[in-house]
């Protein structure tokens, strides 16, 4: 366990691969940490690390890509969901690849998952303590994106992809008491959001959710300022941070095995490249 050290996790849909090769290294290490933070595919691959489930998130991941029930056009016009979230959160973990509920609960680890409420546009982090028994309730509601996911009710509050109002959520962990994180992000390095030109369908789809069509309108500015922030804390030796170093083949929606395959080994092997960084980093 690294005492005094977080874990940040973004997001990225099928991009999260390689957050999850990079965790299978940490988990072959037992490396684990005491504070876990992380949004929508972030989230999901955490939970199977704090489960210490050797593999199971490359097969959730890579081995159902292609599996129409995880993820197709057949869901979204059947469902209005591109993801099969009831497959991925109700039948995967209780019937294909069960998830071990045991294990997790038992973890020392504080496991923060972020979600955006649709009113406020504002983020909404639980706790262990929160969520309870319903961990994956919140983790659905942290990766149901906008247009492609209805929205979740949990606790009185309607709640979307956690990657809208903090896609990023290192602020959040320092002001949870950690100064010093590790953070695996999703995107290469020198990659900057643009505005999005679809403001009037998030209007038309969400009109009772003015605060989330503002976090939606401002989410391009959002992201690019937390990734100067976080640059300015690896600078200062304050975050280290693990990103794909060669470019990004995978694509949100990815569904091709192969490719998510590659992605996964890519994450894998700079974990692997960082271990003595990382213990320097650690014990500085």
């Amino acid at each position: 366990m690294f005492d005094q050290v977080g874990l940040v996790l973004e997001g990225g849909g099928m991009r999260g691969v390689y957050t999850a090769g990079v965790l299978e290294y940490f988990l072959e290490q037992q490396l684990f940490f005491p504070y876990v933070i992380g949004v929508s595919a972030g989230a999901c691959n955490a939970a199977s690390y704090l489960s210490q489930q050797k593999g199971r998130n490359k097969t959730v991941t890579i081995e159902y890509a292609s599996d129409p029930r995880y993820i197709s056009w057949n869901n979204f016009f059947k469902n209005r969901q591109f993801f099969g979230m009831d497959f991925i959160f109700d039948e995967i973990p209780t019937k294909h690849v069960p998830f071990h509920y045991d294990v997790f609960y038992n973890s020392p680890t504080e496991f923060v998952i972020g979600t955006t409420d649709c009113y406020t546009g504002e983020p909404v982090y639980y706790k262990k303590q929160d969520y309870g028994k319903d961990m994956l309730t919140v983790l659905r509601a942290s990766s149901s994106l906008p247009f492609i996911a209805p929205e979740i009710q949990f606790k009185e509050k309607m709640l979307l992809d956690g990657g809208i109002s903090d896609p990023i959520p290192i602020k959040k962990a320092q002001q949870d008491g950690f100064k010093k994180n590790i953070v695996i992000l999703t995107r290469n390095e020198g990659y900057e959001k643009k505005p999005s030109r679809f403001h009037f369908l998030v209007d038309r789809k969400y009109p009772q959710y003015k605060g989330l069509q503002v976090s939606l309108r401002n989410r391009y500015q959002i992201y690019n300022e937390t990734v100067a922030y976080l640059e300015k804390e690896e600078k200062e030796g304050n975050a280290f941070v693990i990103r794909p170093q060669k470019m990004l083949k995978v694509g949100r929606m990815e569904r091709n095995p192969s490719r998510l395959e590659e992605l996964y080994i890519q994450g894998y092997e700079d974990a692997k490249a960082s271990l003595s960084r990382i213990v320097d980093f650690v014990q500085s």
